[in-house]
């Protein structure tokens, strides 16, 4: 092996990969430089890749935080050398000594039976010791059911009565009485990490400035009793115009209520600390700079690119006004997000809101300027190419360096996940790979030119154990695509949920597996906010958008895809009847209302521990809220549904459709 990959495979980097098809790849020595000059270890020459591979050898073994489950011996960087005892300080407060002694193993120390974050200390060394529950909650463990079910929804999609330009914490705290009035458990929202309020063109859950904080456009003033002037509802929601609405909304109710709150916000600030102050400060210059061309925090003059200097410092003194603002609409939204969950407890959910935590962030953003060490410098999450994606991906998202974890004791990814469980009873982490291993591509790249960069999975596993026990709370991971081998396993072992969806659970056949064969410890779906509908695949939308959007062109291949669907109608309709949840033959095209009811029950018959059901497959909708890959082309993130979800679950046929899951599952 060469030095150049020595350096790579130190620095965490996957020289030799398998694709989706099972075929070996190599990344070239090229790409390897790029990637490893971003992680801070330049290798364009000998003598850089000799330097490198020494600060990379000492990075390694430069270990503060270690991790275990209670019980178990726990492992001691090598580093500590001859030190054989430490003091050991409990997260409680008590203290005691604790002897080291040398296995074949390593280093370690006795099992410690406290969970929670302690301290190990010794003349040389300190060491942040994390000790996990065994496993992460289950959802019997919540709601004392072997089984349970929820809707999924796209808050700005929800209609509750109040003429409003799309859906709110307040809209979502209707939903959830409704859905617990009908025996759902829980109910799985789309983010609502802070995004960029001054930019009405930036509304992706997905591509958040900060996912510490709350997007602001979901704060409901009604709870300090401010009435927003009715708003325009139409189908798409007309974000342009919307978010620039909102915002002057939110501004008056600050304007006329700051007088009786403000020492509540400030209090909020206090607890929040640092971090919050920071962000509402950047909310502040981003507003003004904006209105100069500037899209994130590097289009600024410098001496605004460091937070902690003067001219930052200066411009807070000088617009506290304005950051002040910015608190009041972080702490409006909080409280509107809690009085959300709460309503969802008290009629009766086990599990409530659970959140959805995207896979990363803007570079631009609130994180990447408050705290620049937390993340990856000079690179972008994505995916390799596969059969889906022949170019690859490149997400245009940064996210932690995993030499940023370990060298701030995990401390970001804490406080991300706390800030997430702080409202909801569970959470769905996106693209949950991402704890083994990102594809990262480098700026000026393509995606082919990219990576895989491995991440401490062993301590993330045991951190999320330790948060979903603080917050009795249960933990899914979104394990689509090309999951690496092992890795189920160690998920499942944590019990982290994985998702099976309908759709996908196929065998090497292509045959449908029966729902009482599905794992037991996962989330059963009916579909994704990525993928196509119920009704849209009967009726064959998606095809209509696969035409309209260029990717079926020929009118061979598009008369192939539809009589293509003719059999996969009549496959799907079999393997529904096969499981009882449908009878007699299958219905025409235009009629998905049969194929509804049959797919949730379908799914509600899954041996899954939970089952999670996309709001547009409960009301029957035909379009689905994104479509991958796209951008303009089609209205993502903008459809609204066709009415309140009162009037909706007051349809005699959605009303017999949830009663019919709901005794799927006992």
């Amino acid at each position: 092996m060469s030095a150049l990959h020595d350096l790579a495979q130190l620095a965490g980097l996957q020289v030799d990969w398998e694709d989706a098809a099972g075929q070996a790849q190599r990344v070239s020595d090229g790409n390897l430089r790029r990637i490893l000059a971003a992680l801070g270890y330049p290798a364009d020459s000998p003598e850089n890749i000799a330097d490198s591979l020494s600060r990379a050898r000492d990075d390694s073994e430069r270990c503060e935080f270690v991790s275990a489950r209670a019980g178990e011996p726990i492992l001691l960087p090598a580093k500590l050398g001859s030190a054989r005892a430490g003091e050991l300080c409990l997260e409680s407060g008590a203290t005691t000594s604790l002897k080291i002694t040398e296995t074949a193993q390593g280093l370690q120390v006795p099992p410690i039976a406290e969970v929670g974050y302690h301290r190990l200390t010794g003349p040389d060394f300190g060491l942040q010791i994390a000790i996990a529950p065994v496993r992460c909650l289950g959802v019997a463990d919540l709601s004392g059911k072997p089984k349970a079910w929820g809707a999924a929804v796209q808050l700005p999609s929800l209609r509750d009565g109040r003429k409003r330009a799309f859906g709110d914490f307040g809209a979502l705290a209707d939903t959830a009485r409704r859905f617990a009035k009908a025996g759902a458990e829980a109910l799985a929202i789309s983010p609502t990490h802070a995004l960029f309020p001054t930019d009405p063109s930036r509304y992706s859950p997905y591509a958040p400035s900060s996912r510490l904080f709350l997007n602001v456009l979901f704060a409901d003033p009604e709870l300090l009793g401010e009435h927003l002037s009715p708003g325009e509802e139409h189908e798409l929601i007309d974000w342009e115009e919307a978010i620039p609405q909102r915002i002057a909304a939110l501004r008056r109710t600050y304007e006329a209520h700051w007088p009786e709150v403000g020492n509540r916000v400030l209090a909020y600030r206090d607890r929040k600390g640092e971090p919050l102050e920071r962000h509402a400060i950047y909310d502040a210059l981003h507003a003004y700079f904006f209105a100069e061309g500037a899209r994130g925090w590097q289009d600024w003059p410098e001496e605004f690119h460091d937070p902690a200097s003067p001219a930052v410092a200066r411009f807070a003194d000088d617009h506290r006004e304005e950051v002040n603002f910015h608190l009041f609409a972080q702490w409006l939204a909080a409280e509107s997000l809690t009085a959300a969950q709460d309503a969802a407890r008290e009629a009766g959910m086990s599990i409530g809101l659970i959140a959805d935590l995207a896979v990363g962030m803007d570079g631009g953003g609130s994180h990447a300027w408050s705290a620049p060490n937390d993340l990856l410098s000079g690179l972008s999450v994505g995916a390799p190419p596969d059969r889906l994606g022949p170019d690859g991906q490149d997400w245009g998202l940064t996210t932690f360096s995993p030499a940023g974890l370990k060298r701030n004791g995990f401390t970001p990814f804490i406080e991300t996940l706390r800030a997430a469980l702080d409202h909801a009873g569970g959470i769905r982490i996106d693209h949950v790979l991402g704890l083994n291993r990102l594809w990262v591509v480098p700026h000026g790249g393509s995606a082919a030119d990219g990576a895989y960069l491995a991440y401490p999975l062993a301590d993330m596993l045991n951190i999320l154990a330790i948060e979903s026990h603080r917050a009795n709370a249960v933990i899914i991971g979104e394990d689509l695509g090309t999951v690496p081998e092992g890795l189920r396993p160690k998920l499942e072992e944590a019990h982290v949920l994985g998702m099976r969806v309908l759709w996908f659970e196929r065998d090497d056949d292509g045959d449908y597996i029966p729902p009482a064969d599905w794992h037991e410890q996962a989330v059963a779906m009916t579909g994704t906010h990525d993928v196509t509908t119920i009704a849209g695949w009967w009726r064959g939308r998606d095809i209509d958008w696969a035409v309209k959007l260029g990717r079926l062109r020929a009118q061979a291949d598009i008369a192939e895809a539809r009589l293509a669907r003719e059999k996969e109608r009549s496959h799907f309709w079999d393997a529904l009847a096969a499981s009882g949840a449908a009878n007699g033959p299958p219905p025409s095209p235009q009629d998905p209302g049969p194929v509804l009811d049959a797919a949730l029950v379908h799914v509600g018959r899954s041996a899954c521990e939970l089952a999670l059901v996309p709001l547009e497959d409960i009301f029957g909708q035909v379009e689905q809220p994104n479509i991958p890959g796209t951008i303009d082309e089609h209205p993502n993130w903008r459809r609204r549904m066709p009415a309140t979800t009162a009037n909706m679950l007051a349809r005699l046929d959605i009303a017999r459709r949830l009663e019919a899951l709901d005794k799927s599952r006992w």
